[in-house]
């Protein structure tokens, strides 16, 4: 019985999620449900362009060009699977391409990893003065740890710590072996662990 129901309600009870509705009305060119993605998706997508990038303000420029992208390429999006991974492709491009600039790229990277801090610290209760410069002092240890890192290890770790993604979902965004991803998350870890201890 579809009599009185509303469109979304009848796609849904053809088995249809949530998301694969938004994306088919998104490849007609529906601008009222790509906004809706981009509601769901752009503070993701901002904070993988932030640790790719390192910078606040060409994250949140990075990751606007990503859904402008987005939505110009509707054609070729695939209601059958997932939005974000695409996406993320989209937005990785952008920002290796933006990063290829060395004479920026290395201030950039500097800045990686603290924001983390930064939002810890607002989080925190720290009324100790003593906190306070331990917590300044770590961050920025951390921005420089993080800023050595090779691109393709500072991509895993971001992914894998700062957005809290299984190894499976990082392959599959990366499109590459598990293994690799294992072994790049690794590599990542025991640099970051030898430049903080060597600090300390």
């Amino acid at each position: 019985m579809n009599r009185g129901k509303t469109e979304l309600e009848r796609e849904r009870d053809d088995g249809q999620t949530a998301e694969a509705i938004l994306v088919r009305r998104v490849r007609a060119g529906d601008t009222t449900a790509f906004g809706e993605l981009v509601s769901i998706y752009m503070q993701r997508c901002y904070y993988a362009a932030l640790g790719m990038v390192g910078s606040p303000q060409d994250a949140e420029d990075l990751s606007q060009e990503a859904f402008a992208r987005a939505f110009k390429a509707r054609a070729r999006l695939d209601p059958e699977r997932p939005f974000y991974p695409w996406l993320y492709q989209i937005l990785r491009r952008l920002c290796y391409n933006f990063t290829r600039d060395t004479s920026s790229r290395r201030r950039k990277l500097e800045q990686a990893g603290g924001w983390l801090v930064a939002e810890a610290r607002v989080r925190a209760s720290v009324d100790d003065p003593e906190r306070i410069r331990a917590t300044d002092e770590l961050r920025e240890r951390l921005e420089a740890a993080i800023g050595e890192l090779p691109p393709a290890q500072r991509e895993v770790f971001v992914l894998k710590e700062f957005e809290g993604l299984k190894y499976r979902e990082i392959a599959d965004l990366l499109e590459v072996p598990m293994g690799t991803v294992m072994s790049r998350l690794y590599a990542a870890r025991q640099r970051l662990a030898a430049r903080l201890e060597g600090l300390g």
